[in-house]
């Protein structure tokens, strides 16, 4: 990593000075650009790092024509069939990005907080605390070991790799503190208040401490295969102790507490930027994602797809309402054999009007980034495991179906009554609205209290579903920790030698580039030496 990322940079707009045979003075020197000692504001400073806090590769319906760069192919929800519009849905993955952006400006937001607001126990510096833990673990799931002890320190210019074990211990304790300052901070007076100024994601005092405590809920949950040969992490106390006690670790409560990424007129939901327009007859819904929701007869089937229009027309002539209608695409065949299938009729598209009505993503789910469905079954993911003992497999179960209550709901769904669906394809007009048999749905996935596994398998399923088009690569990343649900691989599409997905990224080219002893040394002590992509991570192993 280069530590020069890390000076500072003008966060304001410059002033224009145009020259002219009049001005005298050193032209050179421009007195508008910020030194260490200038005060930038610290709300300027939040404004840059939550508007860019989540990556075009992380947004929904985004993605290069290579194939790359597309969380939602990853997680195996959406399958291109057509290359010249959607790439292609290979594996074959490179080099990671990196995210000392963001380390960059929790540094500089912690320098400002302190140089303007006079201690390092204000809000700010809490929220840089979190974005420290972010940044780190955002990194490490990707690749490992990387820098983080001597990362952004200029005193470091080529920082050495803390183990992937240290990063998370690290990143935990981060968490802790930044929780600490916050109920210090937070009142009865200020804490439903909204943030004030800089915050794109318009949370109020509680809602970011919420947010920080869920955010370690789902970072806790990811060491599930370190729980019990880490004693000094202390994962499965510190799950309970945040689950057991509201009071000191509040977290969501609702929907309402969710971190989303908004689109406007502006902004516009990624489909239509750089002034496309929209065709859902060139991507297919995942049969990963639809094998789950038409064997529960989820009614959220409804919601994103539409029925193959073979099954609909003569002489099959399936009613919309009916589930085997609904056929995903194998994102392990070859694109062409994909492409073919589709345009025969005989796969099922994205619905049309709900992703591509808008260009402001109005008629779309919010895209939720971090948020209460994923506390939700987080929480009974925890429990289901053993790890908070003053709770049972009942709580577990309150918590899964809290969890598929609000992802009904973020769905438009109320999953106490039935609703009615509309279902548009661009390609096939006038298929119709549908009516919900929630309570159906609900009976077939009733939380089975009598089996630990079969609810373990239960609560990552309806993960899944939930995540369904949000939450970046946490999908892939819950995938690959549990198995849950079985991914497609092992065909052409996969897109890897060995056919399989791989289980990490390469490390970024910079770091490669500006550390490479250190990047050595680390690539021997965790992979033989080679920096291979099949490899398992400390996390994962």
């Amino acid at each position: 990593m280069k530590n020069n990322i890390f000076k500072t940079v003008a966060l304001g707009a410059a002033i224009s000075l145009v020259a002219t045979s009049c001005q005298k003075g050193d032209l050179l020197s421009n007195p508008n650009a910020a030194t260490e000692s200038t005060a930038i504001p610290v709300s300027l400073i939040l404004n840059h790092v939550t508007a860019n806090f989540i990556r075009g590769e992380e947004l929904p319906f985004n993605g290069d024509q290579n194939g790359a760069n597309n969380a939602f192919k990853m997680d195996q929800y959406q399958v291109a069939n057509y290359s010249k519009y959607w790439g292609n849905n290979e594996y074959s993955w490179s080099y990671s990005g990196h995210s000392y952006e963001i380390l960059k400006y929790a540094i500089k937001l912690e320098d400002q907080s302190k140089l303007q607001l006079g201690n390092t126990t204000n809000k700010y510096f809490a929220v840089a605390k979190f974005l420290r833990a972010y940044s780190a673990i955002w990194l490490s799931q990707r690749v490992g070991d990387i820098p983080m002890a001597q990362a952004g320190n200029i005193a470091y210019p080529t920082p050495v790799f803390d183990t992937q074990k240290d990063v998370y211990k690290n990143s935990l304790t981060l968490l802790e503190d930044a929780n600490t300052m916050f109920t210090a901070l937070n009142n009865a007076s200020n804490s439903n208040t909204a943030f004030d100024g800089g915050d794109i994601f318009n949370l109020t005092n509680l809602q970011w401490q919420k947010l920080i405590n869920t955010y370690h809920l789902r970072v806790l949950i990811s060491l599930s295969k370190r729980a019990d040969d880490n004693a000094d992490l202390n994962i499965k106390a510190q799950f309970a102790a945040i689950v057991t006690n509201p009071t000191k670790y509040p977290i969501m409560t609702a929907n309402s507490d969710n971190m989303v990424y908004k689109f406007n007129s502006v902004n516009q939901y990624p489909n239509f930027q750089q002034g496309n327009t929209p065709y859902n007859n060139f991507m297919d819904v995942s049969k990963t994602v639809l094998d789950i929701t038409t064997a529960n007869k989820d009614p959220r089937t409804y919601v994103i797809a539409t029925p193959a229009p073979k099954q609909i027309a003569a002489p099959i002539s399936k009613p919309i309402s009916d589930f085997t209608a609904y056929v995903g695409a194998d994102p392990k065949l070859s694109l062409s054999d994909i492409q073919t299938a589709s345009d025969g009729g005989n796969l099922s598209y994205f619905n049309a009007l709900r992703y591509f009505g808008s260009n402001t993503g109005a008629t779309a789910e919010p895209f939720i980034f971090i948020g209460y469905p994923e506390l939700c079954f987080n929480i009974a993911e925890g429990i289901n495991r053993g790890w908070a003992t003053t709770l049972t497999a009942t709580d577990a179960k309150s918590w899964y179906d809290k969890g598929i209550a609000a992802s009904f709901s973020n769905f438009g769904l109320n999953v106490t009554s039935n609703s009615t669906v509309t279902i548009s394809n661009l390609a096939v007009t006038g298929q119709g609205t549908v009516t919900t048999d929630n309570a159906t749905f609900l009976a077939n996935v009733a939380y089975n209290t009598g089996s630990a596994s079969t609810a373990l398998t239960q609560i990552l399923q309806q993960k899944y579903i939930a995540m369904f088009m949000n939450s970046g690569y946490e999908a892939f990343f819950n995938y690959r920790r549990t198995g849950v649900p079985s991914f497609s691989q092992s065909g052409p599409g996969t897109g890897t030698a060995n056919g399989l997905i791989p289980k990490r990224w390469l490390y970024p080219i910079d770091e490669i580039n500006y550390n490479n002893a250190n990047y050595k040394t680390s690539i021997g002590s965790q992979y033989g030496g080679v920096d291979d992509v099949t490899k398992d991570t400390w996390l994962t192993k």
